[in-house]
C-alpha cells in the first residue's frame, strides 16, 4: 500500500476515535471526564504527528522525482553551444569553488576563484557571495519548509533595492446616472498611494564538525543549504505572521493600517473559544472573489477546539481528508496550520485567519553571503558557519484576509 494512503488512513481512525469519544459523552448528556479529555488530548496530537508526517513524505516523494527526472538530462533537450556552453562552463567553475570554500575556507581558493566569490575581507575569512544556483534551490527549500511562502505571491530584486508597492488608498463613488450630453460630477476621491518593501538582513550562525566536513560522502553544499534553509524558514515564517514591520516583515496577524488594520477582524467565538457560528460569519466576512484560493490558517491548538464543533444539525464541520495532497477542510476551505499562528484563548486575542495569501507579498534580495568562521570553534573541532540573507514581505491587500478573534 502507499505510504502516504497508509498514514492518511491511519489518521482518519484517529480522528474517528476522537469524535466517538465526544460522541458518547454528548449521548450521554455530560462533559468529558478528565480520562476521556486526556485520551481526546492524545489523539489530536498523533494526529498532528501524522499530518506533519504526511508532509515531509510528499516533499520527499515531489524531490524525488524532481531528481529522478533531473537525471542525465540536458537543459532544453540538447548540448548547449556557444555562449551558453561557456555560461554553463562558468557557472559549474564558480559552483565548484564555492564547495571548495565551504570545506577549506578561502586560504584554499586560487586568486581567481576569490575573486569571483569574495564579497569582503576580514579576519575571519571574508563573506562569500553565494551562487545564485545555491540561493534559488535554499529558496526553494524554504518555500517547502514555511507555509507562507509556496502561497505568497514573490519577488526578487538586485543590489538590495527596495520594490514599491502601489496602493488605491481610496476609491472614487459609483457613477451617475445622468443625461445623454452631461458627464457626471466630478469625483475627487479616487487616491493612490505607495508602500515600501526594502529587504532587511537576517542572519544565522551554524557549527559543523571538522571530520564531518572532510569525508568525501558529504556534500558540504547540500549539508549547508538544508541546514540554513530550516534555520531561515522558522525565522520568516514567525515575521510572517507576527512580524512588526520594523526592520523585519510585517505579519498577518499584526494589526496595521500598513497591512490589515483591525477593520478586517471579526469576533470568531466567545472570549474563550471559537464557536461554530463565529466562524460563519469569518467565512462570509471575506468577499465571495476571494473564495477560490483562500484557505484558514490556525495553530493545531485551535484545530484540536475546532474539530469538537458541530453545525445546526449535529454534524461536525471538520473535514479531515484522506485523499494524498488534499488538505482539511473547514466549511469548504482548505486549513493550513502553523505553530507560529497566536494561539491564546482570552478576550480579544487573534486565533487565527481567513484569506488569500496570493495578496501577502514577498521580496528576497539575491545578495545571500556565508561567512566561514575557522578559529572560534576550533577547540571544539567545529567550523562555524554564518549565512546572510535579505528580504521582506507584508499584506498588500487588507480585504483578502479575515482576522478570526475572540470576543
Amino acid at each position: 500500500m502507499d505510504k502516504i494512503l497508509e498514514m492518511r488512513q491511519k489518521r482518519a481512525a484517529l480522528v474517528k476515535q476522537a469524535r466517538d469519544i465526544l460522541d458518547r459523552a454528548e449521548a450521554e448528556k455530560r462533559g468529558l471526564t478528565a480520562e476521556e479529555e486526556q485520551q481526546y488530548s492524545k489523539i489530536m496530537s498523533d494526529v498532528e504527528e501524522l499530518r506533519k508526517a504526511i508532509e515531509r513524505e510528499e516533499r520527499l516523494q515531489a524531490l524525488e522525482r524532481e531528481l529522478a527526472q533531473s537525471q542525465g538530462t540536458i537543459v532544453g533537450g540538447k548540448e548547449p553551444v556557444g555562449d551558453d556552453n561557456r555560461a554553463g562552463q562558468q557557472a559549474e567553475e564558480v559552483r565548484a569553488a564555492f564547495n571548495k570554500f565551504l570545506r577549506g575556507g578561502i586560504q584554499v581558493l586560487s586568486h581567481e576563484e576569490a575573486r569571483a566569490l569574495q564579497a569582503g575581507v576580514d579576519t575571519l575569512g571574508g563573506y562569500i557571495v553565494a551562487p545564485q544556483q545555491f540561493v534559488n534551490q535554499l529558496i526553494k527549500a524554504v518555500d517547502d519548509l514555511v507555509f507562507i511562502r509556496p502561497l505568497a505571491t514573490k519577488f526578487t530584486v538586485e543590489q538590495a533595492e527596495s520594490l514599491g508597492v502601489p496602493s488605491l488608498d481610496s476609491d472614487m463613488d459609483d457613477a451617475d446616472w445622468t443625461a445623454e450630453l452631461a458627464t457626471g460630477r466630478e469625483d475627487t476621491g479616487l487616491a493612490f498611494g505607495k508602500r515600501q518593501l526594502a529587504p532587511h538582513p537576517l542572519a544565522k550562525r551554524i557549527k559543523v564538525s571538522n571530520q564531518l566536513m572532510r569525508q568525501a560522502v558529504i556534500d558540504p553544499e547540500a549539508l549547508m543549504r538544508d541546514r540554513l534553509a530550516y534555520k531561515f524558514s522558522i525565522t520568516q515564517e514567525k515575521a510572517y505572521l507576527t512580524g512588526d514591520g520594523v526592520d523585519k516583515p510585517l505579519g498577518l496577524f499584526v494589526a496595521s493600517n500598513q497591512g490589515i488594520s483591525t477593520d478586517r477582524d471579526v469576533v470568531a467565538g466567545t472570549a474563550t473559544d471559537l464557536t461554530f457560528d463565529g466562524l460563519t460569519s469569518a467565512k462570509y466576512s471575506l468577499k465571495q472573489q476571494y473564495w477560490p484560493r483562500a484557505r484558514w490558517l490556525f495553530h493545531r491548538n485551535a484545530v484540536e477546539r475546532i474539530a469538537k464543533l458541530k453545525d445546526a444539525n449535529g454534524q461536525y464541520i471538520w473535514r479531515e481528508s484522506t485523499r494524498a495532497g488534499e488538505p482539511d477542510r473547514l466549511l469548504g476551505f482548505p486549513v493550513m496550520m502553523s505553530e507560529y499562528v497566536p494561539n491564546t484563548f482570552t478576550s480579544g486575542q487573534y486565533v487565527g485567519m481567513l484569506g488569500d495569501f496570493s495578496f501577502y507579498w514577498i521580496v528576497d534580495a539575491l545578495n545571500m553571503q556565508i561567512q566561514r568562521l575557522v578559529e572560534l570553534y576550533a577547540e571544539s573541532n567545529q567550523i562555524g558557519f554564518i549565512g546572510r540573507y535579505e528580504g521582506d514581505g507584508m499584506p498588500v491587500l487588507e480585504e483578502a484576509f479575515v482576522r478570526c478573534k475572540l470576543g
